[in-house]
């Protein structure tokens, strides 16, 4: 997996657990329930990829472009560099250093 990629970009926590192939991912502050404490926010997880079904995970940003430039400092590829999308936002795509493809918003 690709901890140290995610930690770095976006200062997010990884917890691996080895035996399940899976890492928790802690995004925000969370309580003694390991629940986040901030109403909406979500924390989450990587499990190792496989040749089932695909999806693409975006994840907002304050800065699309310094994020996009960590990405890149960090090993990953910008596939799509941010793209207005009328009356919703800034898209953009990344490629992880595992070739995980995902969104920033």
């Amino acid at each position: 997996m690709c901890q140290k990629f995610y930690e770095y970009t976006f200062n997010w926590l990884t917890n691996p657990i080895p035996e399940l192939n899976y890492t928790i991912l802690t995004t925000t502050e969370v309580d003694d329930k390991n629940l986040p404490k901030e109403p909406g926010a979500i924390n989450g997880g990587l499990l190792q990829r496989g040749n089932k079904k695909n999806f693409l995970l975006a994840i907002r940003v304050e800065n699309i472009d310094e994020a996009l430039k960590k990405v890149a400092s960090l090993g990953g590829k910008v596939r799509r560099g941010k793209m207005a999308v009328p009356k919703m936002g800034l898209p953009a795509y990344f490629q992880d250093t595992k070739g995980n493809v995902l969104g920033l918003w």
